[in-house]
């Protein structure tokens, strides 16, 4: 069997490519996600931050003529969101939980109530042109590697450097510290002059932006139009990809190129065939986030302050 072949076949690099397009909206949700957890705070609410940045990007790329505003736009509604959350969750000190929720079926109605407001309701759906491909001299040249990864949009290569990124500000700068040390013992993180309440809001803020930044990634990239509830629960799968991938940014995208892959598979399952209901093949992915909720939810250990509001005098007694 030829290897290489197999490898350079366009059915194989279409599924490559559709693999890493569909891995990175959940790949920056879990990322923001990352940010919140280690912090301490339980952010439910990444699919309706997704669903505002999805729909504000799109918005405002369609308005200006810009795809780089509209990117900007959608990562602004994400901070915006996470602001919200931080007043609720940080400030009042609300459940995390009920919190999270509510944003999610909240942006459900808000966006489609927004879109049909600015756009109507006929079938002929407004679309922007999406970002093209971009390929990177050489490098799109390499076997599996360049489909995968070098023959992508640029806002493909720019959640690529986010990785790296945040794996530094996490694991080697002191900010990455603070909030390690918020998340496992809020009270002494106070006690060192760390402000718990100032931490955790900013982490919000980035979880914001960075889930927004997914959101614009799935109308301004993947598909150049919005769609009401276009997420279709990429939110909670990007909290089973926290677990998969240990809160780690490189265990993330590992398991976002694996949930890209599933989905990538099931898309193109239904056009070749195999005899296989395409009901059961949607299901994939979501199938797999509920094996992986089983499978590693028990063996991956949580911030000893995830889910637990914080009350500064409760620190000063």
């Amino acid at each position: 069997m030829d290897i290489l072949g197999v490898l350079s076949d366009p059915v194989t690099i279409g599924f490559l490519q559709a693999t890493t397009r569909l891995a990175i909206p959940i790949m920056l949700a879990a990322l923001g996600g990352m940010f919140a957890e280690r912090a301490g705070v339980l952010n439910i609410g990444l699919e309706g931050t997704m669903l505002s940045g999805a729909f504000f990007g799109f918005a405002v790329a369609f308005a200006s003529g810009s795809l780089w505003f509209g990117v900007v736009g959608g990562m602004l509604a994400g901070a915006v969101i996470g602001l919200v959350l931080a007043f609720y969750t940080v400030r009042l000190t609300s459940n995390q939980v009920v919190v999270g929720i509510a944003i999610n079926l909240l942006m459900v109605g808000v966006t489609s109530y927004a879109f049909r407001a600015m756009f109507g309701s006929g079938t002929n759906a407004p679309r922007v042109t999406p970002f093209p491909p971009i390929e990177l001299p050489l490098l799109h040249q390499i076997p599996v590697l360049g489909p995968l990864l070098f023959q992508q949009g640029a806002l493909v290569y720019v959640a690529l450097v986010l990785i790296p990124i945040s794996w530094i500000v996490v694991t080697r700068m002191s900010v990455g510290t603070a909030i390690t040390a918020v998340g496992e013992h809020p009270e002494a993180a106070e006690t060192l002059g760390i402000s718990v309440n100032r931490v955790r809001t900013l982490c919000l803020v980035v979880s914001g932006l960075l889930t927004g930044l997914g959101g614009a990634f799935l109308s301004l990239s993947a598909t150049g139009l919005f769609l009401d509830n276009m997420t279709a629960g990429r939110g909670y799968i990007a909290l089973a990809i926290l677990l998969l991938g240990r809160r780690n940014p490189w265990g993330i995208l590992a398991a976002a190129m694996l949930f890209g892959g599933a989905d990538a598979f099931q898309l193109r399952g239904q056009n070749l065939g195999i005899g296989v209901p395409y009901q059961f093949l949607v299901m994939l992915p979501y199938v797999l986030t509920i094996v992986v909720l089983i499978g590693f939810a028990g063996k991956v250990r949580d911030p000893a302050a995830l889910g637990l509001p914080f009350q500064r005098n409760r620190a000063e007694q």
